[in-house]
This record gives C-alpha cells, sequence and structure tokens, in this order.
C-alpha cells in the first residue's frame, strides 16, 4: 500500500509542513520559508523551492549560479543545476553545499507507488540458510549480501554519511575483516552470474557502479542489510 505522509521538510530537527498553494523556499536570505545559516556565504541568498504543479512535488534550484543535490530514498544522488527541477516522490534529501558545511533538507511527499519491491521467491538450500532468487537461476546468499553491503554502505548511509560510491575491494574486505581475495572472488563470481543472466554493464571501468545501481534499485541490498556490518 502506498504512503501518504504529510508533506513537509524538515531541517536540523524543525518540521516545516508543505503547502499545495505556497511554495517553500529555502536559502540564506532572511525573506526564506526556511533560513540556512546567513554567514554561510557560500550558499545562494535564494536557494531552491519545493512546490506542487499539476499534481507532482517539485524541488526547484533557484540559484544563479549554484547547483545542489537531491538524494532519493535508495541512497542514489543526481545534481539539480540551477534553473532545473527535479520530480519528488516519497522522501529525499536535498543537500546545499556551502563554504562552511553541507546543509540537509528532508522533504518527505507522498508516493505514487504502483508497486513493491520483489526480492523474488526465497529457498532453503539444505543447509539452514534461506537465499533468494534473483534473475534466472542467479542466487544471492548472505555472505554475497555482506560482501555487497561492505563495497555499497556509502550510498544506504543518510546524511552526513552518504557517500554515493563504491568502496575500493582493499577497504570493503577490511571492513569485513576479511581476506581481499576472498571479497574479489565472491563479487567476480556474483558479477559473472548476473551477466549471464542478462544484466547489463557490469563489466569494464564502471562496472561497481552499475552493479551498485542493480542491487540496490531492484532492492537486492537494503539499508537492513547494512545490520550484517561488523
Amino acid at each position: 500500500m502506498a504512503e501518504h505522509p504529510i508533506p513537509s521538510v524538515t531541517v536540523e530537527g524543525e518540521v516545516h509542513l508543505l503547502s499545495t498553494d505556497e511554495p517553500l523556499s529555502f536559502g540564506r536570505d532572511s525573506s526564506n520559508s526556511v533560513v540556512l545559516p546567513i554567514d554561510d556565504v557560500g550558499l545562494s541568498r535564494r536557494a531552491g523551492e519545493v512546490l506542487h504543479r499539476d499534481g507532482q512535488w517539485w524541488v526547484v534550484n533557484a540559484s544563479s549560479s549554484r547547483p545542489f543535490e537531491v538524494v532519493d530514498d535508495l541512497g542514489f544522488s543526481s545534481v539539480v543545476a540551477p534553473g532545473r527541477r527535479l520530480a519528488l516522490d516519497g522522501e529525499a534529501t536535498v543537500v546545499v553545499t556551502g563554504t562552511v558545511r553541507r546543509h540537509a533538507l528532508v522533504i518527505r511527499v507522498p508516493t505514487d507507488d504502483t508497486g513493491s519491491a520483489d526480492h523474488g521467491p526465497s529457498a532453503a538450500d539444505g543447509t539452514g540458510e534461506v537465499e533468494t532468487s534473483v534473475g534466472t537461476g542467479v542466487v544471492v546468499n548472505d555472505a554475497d549480501r555482506e560482501a555487497l553491503a561492505a563495497l555499497f554502505e556509502g550510498y544506504l548511509r543518510p546524511f552526513p554519511r552518504h557517500d554515493p560510491h563504491p568502496r575500493t575491494y582493499a577497504d570493503a574486505a577490511a571492513r569485513l575483516d576479511w581476506p581481499r581475495t576472498t571479497l574479489v572472488k565472491r563479487i567476480e563470481y556474483l558479477r559473472n552470474r548476473l551477466t549471464a543472466a542478462g544484466v547489463p554493464s557490469l563489466h569494464g571501468d564502471n562496472a561497481l557502479r552499475s552493479l551498485a545501481e542493480y542491487v540496490i534499485s531492484t532492492a537486492i541490498l537494503t539499508r537492513d542489510d547494512l545490520d550484517r556490518l561488523p
């Protein structure tokens, strides 16, 4: 069932309710609905707005020169350039970077989900471990999920720990206290199986980024899997 939260913007614990009739503006000028630190001159006086148009919530970059970042509920980031806008669905975090620090606005609006994430059918492998079938003949088990969580932890952490970049194999292995070769073999074997099942772009220079996008967008890897990490 789709969630229907009260539309709001939360900044440093303070909740501002959204209205379909009036935009909510944010920036360092005192005329904004949400006033960001006026002494952080790296921020635009009017950085952006959250508004409702034609049945859709949007975040608009109202700055003339400074982009900002929007992180969706899966942990993927989009850069919104000056004068551009981005449709909102569910929860998102707007990250506005000044010269002093980064500032986060958590936006919650009703989602327009038409379905739920499907992890695929589950089956026991005879050892008591429950595995999840992904695609045609591809199985992701607990050890695979640990390796994926260590590699892509930054995607799933909220602001200010959010970092949408894969770790190196060495750093991910150290996170798990595994030998590097163990982690590399497990991820390479998983990539080969997914490629054979038809998942594209899992080899080459951007292989790990493509793997992150695939496993997170299909809910093979979720924030709950961070509990697997030491």
